[in-house]
């Protein structure tokens, strides 16, 4: 027997003496695909259900960018879960959590909130400042926010926030019906860096936004909300033709 035969045969023996060691049809070992509900890494997690919307890495999307410093500096643990397992009703933030009706596990939302923050924030970053809170904490006067948004926000928003040369319409009835309260009040907060937008302390140089002044100017972007947003028409209207 020549050498090249020799290892030929030496090959076709090993190849059958280890298959003989799996019985027919068992799967090897670690072959088996992981449980959606198993998951537990963060990339996979983040990918599979947040970057859509907010962006490979947290660095925004559709949605604000949750790799912001700032943002992560307002919002809590608490306010960050709960956004991830509840949703937020009336916008296209779904819930995630099982005892909401979505696909995670408490283990799994703890992972995505919790990494959010570890990778992304930036400790001591408002040092020096006192930013507004994330959550209101009185009622806001629209008449005040008027003022306030020509102020603060209409030289890149535009007279009356319909956009201008640096930045996009604020008061779009479609965009206004998209939002809540809190996520406009988040983003006057901490701005979209992502977007060129600036956070509470930009808008006028030397000249940050009070607590008040972003709950009026939230109060009065809520005003302008539409009746039918996206609709040129009245539903009763359409209803009778």
């Amino acid at each position: 027997m020549n050498r090249v035969s020799y290892l030929c045969l030496t090959g076709l023996l090993s190849m059958l003496l280890s298959a003989c060691g799996i019985p027919h049809g068992q799967p090897s070992e670690g072959s088996e695909p992981v449980a959606p509900d198993q998951i537990l890494e963060f990339t996979t997690l983040y990918g599979q259900n947040c970057s859509g919307c907010h962006g490979a890495n947290g660095k925004g999307g559709p949605a604000i960018a949750l790799a912001n410093p700032v943002y992560l500096a307002v919002a809590d643990d608490a306010a960050i879960r709960k956004a991830i397992a509840d949703g937020v009703s009336g916008t296209s933030m779904p819930a995630f959590a099982q005892s909401a009706g979505g696909m995670l596990t408490d283990k799994q939302i703890d992972v995505i909130s919790g990494e959010i923050r570890a990778r992304w924030s930036k400790p001591g970053v408002l040092i020096g400042t006192i930013p507004p809170s994330y959550a209101a904490k009185s009622t806001g006067d629209a008449k005040r926010g008027e003022a306030a948004f020509k102020v603060y926000c209409e030289s890149c928003h535009g007279p009356s926030g319909r956009g201008g040369q640096k930045a996009s319409a604020i008061t779009n009835d479609s965009f206004l019906a998209l939002v809540s309260d809190q996520g406009l009040r988040t983003i006057v907060i901490a701005g979209r860096p992502e977007l060129g937008a600036p956070d509470w302390r930009g808008n006028v140089p030397g000249k940050p936004m009070s607590d008040q002044e972003v709950t009026d100017v939230v109060a009065w972007l809520a005003s302008q909300r539409a009746q039918n947003p996206g609709r040129p028409y009245s539903a009763s209207s359409y209803s009778q033709h």
